[in-house]
């Protein structure tokens, strides 16, 4: 029955709260349970077959085997059997996933995964350099795998080829609590490759904020939700935000909280008004968003200086950390922004942003480039 009255019945939010964790907790045990029984059938299976003791016809008969049993279980079907011995060899103790947790853990990552090698995954991965190889894995397996769900799991594994970029999402998906929805956009947005072009973009920068923002931020950013006209202004640009603010919070990553947009600054006798204010409660610090339909001119950094001394003046708390900048530019020419950073003391960044999706094989293209071009420098 419905309490008529809600207010009156405040006294019992904190059974209806400890209901609520039980049943997460409950949830999170059922999922672990079955993501592990799915690792280890997909080890047999896969082991049996690597030996050739095992061929499709064997799989075959062992799905109908188990059908037999349990007529009411289902994924234990023959393409369901695939499945759990592609997960199993996707991070087996031998994989190359699973290579790459440890050689994160030990700070010892290759070029390829630089992407990887940031303070946020290292906390979130602790192995003693003594355990054993095996010690190591049951680690991997109940600190990351068994805390993913089983549908996750296939979205990743499924649309992913690279170990860095199946590590990748495995990490987020975990790190930022993704639902299967979400974390299909972020595979179909190429999110992996963008968070590797913007880190590559900043090692090219001597005055970079990398080490502040521990690569938080995306280059390009995708916001084909906002479903903007050809010929928008920034006016539409910043409406479309705010009416979609929960996808942009998405995209741009967790832990933004909204201030508001033209958020107003009175600086002597006259008033100055920012485009997007948020505060994000991992890096302690404001962060304003200014939103730009052009490509970048390097005079748009002095009015984003200045709106920042303005905020950490007027507006930033004494145990915050100081403002941080975000310019979204329709375009830039990588130079001219490695040019104008050079000698910016503020914290800024300077971002592309696209309303439709771009094709993956662009932005690795980009990355290639950007990986030659930096690595001609040293």
């Amino acid at each position: 029955m419905e309490p008529q009255n809600q207010s009156g019945y405040l006294e019992f939010e904190p059974i209806l709260h400890l209901i609520q964790e039980a049943k997460r907790r409950v949830y999170a045990k059922i999922n672990a349970e079955l993501v592990l029984l799915y690792f280890n059938v997909g080890k047999i299976v896969s082991e049996k077959i690597e030996s050739a003791n095992w061929g499709e016809d064997t799989v075959n008969q062992l799905a109908k085997f188990i059908l037999s049993y349990y007529p009411e279980l289902s994924g234990f079907n023959r393409r369901g059997l695939y499945r759990m011995r592609q997960f199993y060899e996707t991070y087996g103790v031998n994989s190359e996933c699973f290579l790459l947790w440890v050689s994160i853990s030990n700070s010892k990552v290759s070029p390829a995964a630089t992407l990887l090698e940031n303070s946020d995954f290292k906390e979130d991965i602790k192995v003693s350099p003594t355990a054993t190889q095996l010690e190591k894995h049951d680690l991997f397996l109940k600190n990351l795998l068994l805390k993913i769900s089983w549908t996750n799991h296939l979205e990743i594994f499924s649309s992913n080829k690279k170990a860095e970029e199946i590590l990748f999402y495995t990490l987020m998906s975990e790190k930022e609590s993704w639902s299967k929805e979400q974390l299909r956009r972020q595979i179909k947005t190429a999110t992996f490759e963008r968070t590797m072009l913007s880190k590559q973009q900043n090692l090219k920068n001597t005055n970079s904020i990398a080490q502040i923002t521990n690569n938080l931020f995306k280059d390009p950013y995708i916001f084909e939700f906002l479903n903007l006209p050809e010929n928008h202004n920034e006016k539409d640009f910043e409406k479309a935000i705010i009416q979609n603010l929960q996808k942009f919070i998405l995209e741009v990553g967790k832990g933004f909280t909204y201030m508001g947009n033209q958020y107003r600054l009175q600086i002597g006798n006259k008033d100055y008004y920012t485009d997007l204010l948020f505060y994000h409660r991992d890096l302690e610090c404001l962060i304003l968003f200014e939103l730009k339909i052009e490509d970048f001119a390097p005079e748009f950094l002095g009015k984003l200086n200045f709106y920042l001394e303005a905020l950490d003046r007027d507006v930033r708390r004494p145990h915050e950390k100081p403002s941080i900048g975000i310019l979204l530019c329709k375009g830039k020419d990588t130079e001219v922004v490695e040019y104008s950073l050079a000698r910016n003391m503020s914290p800024a960044i300077i971002a592309d942003y696209e309303t439709k999706l771009i094709d993956k094989k662009v932005l690795v293209e980009k990355i290639n480039q950007l990986t030659e071009l930096f690595e001609s420098k040293i």
